[in-house]
């Protein structure tokens, strides 16, 4: 019998891993699974950022394609990221368990990319939101220099049969960080033990809050805020005029007729 075992279709994958987190749940493990909407993985700044950094590494090209298939499929039933390491429990033909990780980023490398963006991040939504300048974005995604690992500084295994370290279900691991980035931006800071705070520590803080009032053009509508902060926000219901009331028409009594005498 051939050591991979059979293949598993996807419809059966998905109910063992419904079963399988279903099981996490009750050990009272917190179950996180990736969740991908259309074929797209990542949306936002962050999340193509690092899908774009591991897919530049020569060495994973050829397994790449089978992970994304598997993240969209959700094969990927848990994803957990803590400093310095990210574990996954991926469905396959059975339940397997990917283990990633990344050297903390040095010290002297943390000081230089703090140094480099000074002054060039406005606040720390804009930097989570990844509405960055051009520059600051460049540097901070600078490969080799930047804030993403080097292949160096990333060790990957699985519990699969497959003798590759860059096995499927490994992929599919990676295009669930970049998805998981997506929503927690700074769990990437975190993945790389430092504290992204630090590269707003130059922004004064004691400014007043007191403002020129802005002019109409600057003022944020609902649906700005909506988009900002990625909130459903609901319509307030239009106000009603309360109807006047009208007094009722008093009716006049008519007069009697005095008899006439002839």
């Amino acid at each position: 019998m051939s050591q991979w075992g059979r293949y598993v279709p996807v419809a059966e994958r998905r109910r063992k891993a419904e079963r399988a987190m279903a099981k996490l749940r009750k050990a009272g493990h917190p179950v996180s699974p990736v969740a991908i909407s259309g074929r797209t993985i990542a949306t936002t700044a962050w999340g193509k950022a690092w899908c774009s950094n591991m897919e530049s590494f020569g060495d994973y090209n050829s397994r790449l394609p089978r992970g994304r298939t598997y993240v969209r499929n959700g094969s990927v039933i848990d994803l957990q990221i803590t400093s310095g390491q990210v574990t996954a429990n991926v469905a396959g033909s059975s339940l397997y368990t990917v283990k990633i990780t990344i050297e903390p980023l040095p010290k002297d490398h943390w000081k230089a990319l703090r140094d480099d963006c000074a002054n060039g991040i406005d606040s720390l939504v804009d930097l989570l939101q990844g509405k960055l300048s051009k520059p600051v974005m460049e540097r901070l995604c600078q490969p080799g220099t930047g804030l993403f690992p080097k292949p160096s500084e990333i060790k990957l295994s699985c519990t699969c049969p497959d003798w590759a370290s860059m096995c499927k279900h490994v992929a599919a691991t990676i295009y669930g960080i970049g998805a998981r980035l997506d929503q927690q931006p700074e769990l990437l800071f975190v993945l790389r033990g430092v504290n992204h705070q630090d590269l707003i520590a130059n922004i004064d803080l004691k400014t007043p809050l007191a403002k020129p009032s802005p002019s109409p053009d600057n003022i944020l509508k609902t649906d700005d805020m909506a988009a900002l902060f990625g909130l459903d926000m609901e319509e307030a219901p239009p106000v009603k005029e309360p109807i006047p009331k009208v007094a009722p028409a008093v009716k006049k009594k008519p007069r009697a007729k005095k008899p006439r005498y002839n």
